[in-house]
């Protein structure tokens, strides 16, 4: 009989033990002490209902004594529903006290808008302490006179909480500081000038408003280096002087190519009337012997006709001689 005691005994500890355990998970005692002990009001039964909902009860109750003892007004079903929505509740509500702390603006609902769209709302209100430089890559420009400059340019912006859902991020930022570099300095007439004034470029650009529809709010745009580049100038003109100079050369090619088939063509011509006074002077036989037989020419006149042929032939040589 005792043993029999004995092995129940053996079997009910460890079963207490699980219950126990499983008791403890399902209600967790020792939170919601940690709880009362720092003043904020978490009944026990809460608790189990997060156990429930698959809550975490810790991400939940510690995250709501740090903003109890730092006197923010924000209650549970606040931060379980964040919780619940995805959202960094821890995060969320380092980022309210950060915000207290700096007597900046800022309301759960929005700071819980932020973190859910993605962005560290924590690392933003550093930002709006503390602000953020951003260093642009070199921006190469070309003033009036074709010389190019490389710009680089360090921007210091501070975060703006009210745009910052929805806002332009700092890819936009970089992009229209090299637009507004790029146009400033085209549109000095001499590379020289931005050199003296580099300032200029600075006070021009941020008299532009580029933060406009951005998460950032742009403090100053200072030029951290400019250097000189090519003469972009020189280089298109030596480029269309090329040009022009090969398209001269094509017409050139061209008008000697029909100067070449032009006298090729009066060659052939020339032959061909060569060919015709060949075929003319073979008659001259015929017709002379059909002449002395008809009786229409003498012996004395065909002599008489190649003596003044012969004197006619040493009158050309003698001139062309002279």
């Amino acid at each position: 009989m005792e043993v029999i005691m004995d092995v129940g005994i053996l079997i009910l500890i460890p079963i207490l033990l699980i219950g126990i355990m499983v008791f403890l998970y399902v209600v967790p005692l020792g939170l919601w002490v940690s709880a009362l002990a720092a003043g904020v009001n978490v009944g026990i039964f809460t608790l189990v209902g997060m156990r429930l909902r698959r809550v975490n009860p810790s991400q939940i109750v510690m995250p709501l004594i740090k903003a109890n003892k730092a006197g923010l007004d924000v209650n549970v079903n606040q931060l379980e529903a964040h919780y619940l929505a995805g959202g960094d509740v821890d995060r969320v509500v380092d980022a309210l006290i950060a915000a207290e702390r700096a007597s900046i603006p800022l309301t759960f609902e929005r700071s819980a808008a932020i973190d859910l769209a993605g962005r560290d709302v924590l690392e933003a209100v550093q930002m709006s302490v503390n602000p953020k430089v951003i260093e642009t890559p070199i921006i190469s420009a070309v003033a009036k006179n074709g010389i190019e400059l490389k710009v680089r340019a360090r921007v210091t912006v501070r975060a703006n909480i009210d745009r910052l859902v929805g806002g332009a991020g700092e890819a936009t930022i970089i992009a229209r500081v090299g637009e507004g570099i790029v146009t400033t300095v085209g549109s000095s007439e001499e590379h020289t000038d931005v050199l003296e004034n580099p300032d200029h470029i600075s006070r021009t650009v941020l008299g532009k408003g580029l933060d406009a529809g951005t998460a950032f709010e742009i403090l100053s745009i200072d030029i951290a280096d400019v250097d000189v580049g090519r003469n972009i100038g020189a280089q298109l003109q030596t480029d269309q002087a090329e040009a022009d100079k090969k398209i001269a050369q094509a017409r050139a090619e061209e008008r000697r190519a029909m100067a070449v088939a032009t006298e090729q063509e009066m060659r052939a011509k020339t032959q061909d009337m060569q060919a015709k006074v060949v075929e003319a002077q073979a008659e001259v036989p015929k017709a002379l012997a059909e002449a002395f037989r008809n009786g229409n020419l003498g012996v004395m006149d065909y002599y008489n006709m190649n003596n003044i042929i012969a004197d006619t032939k040493m009158r050309e040589n003698l001139a062309d001689s002279e």
